[in-house]
Formats: C-alpha cells, structure tokens, sequence
C-alpha cells in the first residue's frame, strides 16, 4: 500500500540520551511490550513542538498501528501548518502519554508521589497525504478510543477526508517511565501519626446513553457491553 509500518528490530527500543531519564533511572523502560501496552491502554496524548520559536504543547487524540502512531488533526490546526512549514523534512515533535494510577500519600509532604505509566516518542512527524493510508489511520484513531468502532460508521467521505489531516511519527526514539510502590517515608518518620498509603485512581465509563434521534429497534453493539 506504499505506507508500512517500521519493522520491529527487537524486544525493545535503543536508550538514546533524549529517551534517558536524569533522574530515577531505575523506572525508564524500553521494552517494546510496555510501551505498546501503555500506548494501546489510552487515546489522549500530548503533542509538543516548537512554533514561531516558542513552545507549544497540544492535547489530541491518537492511534497506534504497528511501529507507527497517528495524530489526529484538522486542515488548520497549527501543528499542520507547522508541518505544511516544515516541508519534507517533516516536525520536530516530543508526543507523551500519561495514565495516572494511585495517589501516593507518605507521612511527609516532601515525599507524596504519584503512582503512573507513561510513554515519550521523539521524532519527526509528516501529515499523511495518501487517501488509503489516511483512511487507515482514520479507523486507528476511532478503534483507539472504541475498539470495533470503525466497522460500525459510516466511512469518511471525500469532504470529510479534504477537511481531516493527520500526522504520522514512528517508533524509534521510545521510552516509558513506571511508578507501581507504596510510600517512601524516610525512617524517621515511620512513627509519625500521619496516615501513609495508595489511593488507586482509574478510567471509569457509564452506562452508553442513546442518542435521542436514535432509530427504535438498533441495539446497544456488542464492544459497548464488554466490562
């Protein structure tokens, strides 16, 4: 289809100095199945990069296929136009995705903490202009927030495609960073009288609402009922 996804070149990603940490070194992590699990357990990401010489950093959807993640985007937002700018050379970008997992309370202010899983990809992103990859990559993005979303919509249509951009980034310059521990109080302060633990945080869905112009008789799919 003139668009494949980079090969896998091993179990993880090579540690370059932008992908190793400065501090807690001990929680980074290569491995290419974390940071698939991680990437494939959200949808929201945080793109960054540099426009008219300050920083910018946006909130946006994305979708994994294979060694390779989609960003979603429209015709004007300014990462495409940055992009547009960029020519062939593609933007420079930093995209990291965060999950927040327990609130680590210790018995001194100092050493409250977070328990998380989070990925960073640098690279070099380019706005995908190849109608069938665009499509796929339309489908990655829906099918990342609901899995088996894509083959229950209508397909895009060509005025939607013209007004829909995406940018392509692969994963080569990877890492993720891990904190799953309790507390770490220091000894001298075991004995104080402050309550020291994890309160678990997690991603909660309600119960699907029908839209109200819903046709009578379609029943709620399948992926909308699995725990």
């Amino acid at each position: 289809m003139g668009f494949p996804s980079p090969a896998s070149t091993g179990t993880a990603y090579a540690a370059t100095a932008r992908t190793t940490p400065t501090r807690y070194r001990d929680r980074a992590s290569y491995d290419r199945a974390l940071v698939h699990a991680i990437l494939d357990a959200g949808y929201v990401c945080h793109l960054g990069f540099v426009r008219d010489g300050a920083p910018v950093v946006l909130p946006t959807l994305y979708g994994r296929v294979g060694e390779r993640l989609y960003v979603h985007g429209s015709t004007g937002s300014r990462p495409l136009r940055a992009a547009g700018r960029a020519g062939d050379d593609g933007l420079p970008v930093c995209l990291t995705v965060t999950h927040l997992d327990g609130l680590v309370l210790a018995r001194s202010a100092f050493n409250h903490s977070l328990n998380y899983r989070s990925v960073m990809v640098h690279g070099t992103a380019r706005q995908v202009t190849d109608e069938a990859e665009l499509r796929l990559a339309l489908d990655a993005l829906v099918d990342q927030v609901v899995p088996g979303r894509s083959a229950d919509s209508r397909p895009a249509s060509a005025k939607e495609l013209a007004a829909t951009a995406v940018l392509r980034l692969d994963l080569e310059e990877v890492s993720a960073k891990v904190r799953d521990a309790g507390p770490g109080d220091d000894p001298e302060d075991l004995a104080l009288p402050h309550w020291a633990g994890v309160v678990p945080v997690g991603t909660a869905y309600g119960t699907p609402v029908a839209a109200d112009d819903l046709t009578p008789g379609i029943p709620l799919p399948a992926y909308l009922t699995r725990g």
